[in-house]
């Protein structure tokens, strides 16, 4: 049984647009939310997220960065096996125009109509720690900072 790394769970997210972004809301309860990648997935360890600044989820931030990413890849299809990857990481509230630039795609306009100038935009970046992960066989977990396979089965 082979064990991924940091690079084959990348290969295995770059069609994932998807996640949920968890943080911890006031008393004490997790907040969940969708959010897209918008295709910025040259994933190393870093993922990319806009919102604006009058959001529960910048408010929990704020006040706890740590947070989780859950990630639900295709399965069923054509006997594809099912891919699901959890990670635990810290975030970070960015509003500096040229990060917004940096990561921005056309995609993004429907959302935000003024581009980069839209007024309380925020760019979050979750910084990994680890991945833990499942494909229906496997599972595992790999240390970001590290880059290394760290468990499983």
């Amino acid at each position: 049984m082979s064990k991924k790394n940091l690079k084959q769970l990348a290969e295995k997210m770059r069609e994932i647009d998807f996640t949920m972004l968890s943080t911890h809301s006031p008393g004490g309860t997790i907040g969940a939310r969708p959010m897209s990648n918008n295709r910025d997935v040259d994933y190393d360890g870093d993922s990319w997220f806009f919102t604006t600044q009058d959001t529960q989820m910048v408010a929990d931030i704020e006040q706890n960065p740590q947070v989780g990413l859950s990630f639900q890849g295709k399965a069923g299809l054509l006997g594809m096996r099912p891919f699901f990857i959890a990670i635990e990481g810290q975030a970070e509230l960015i509003r500096d125009k040229a990060a917004f630039a940096k990561h921005w795609t056309r995609d993004l306009d429907r959302w935000f109509e003024q581009g980069v100038d839209t007024p309380g935009l925020v760019l979050i970046k979750v910084h990994a720690k680890s991945a833990h992960y499942w494909d229906g066989e496997e599972e595992g977990e790999v240390l970001i900072d590290r880059g290394a396979f760290v468990g499983g089965p």
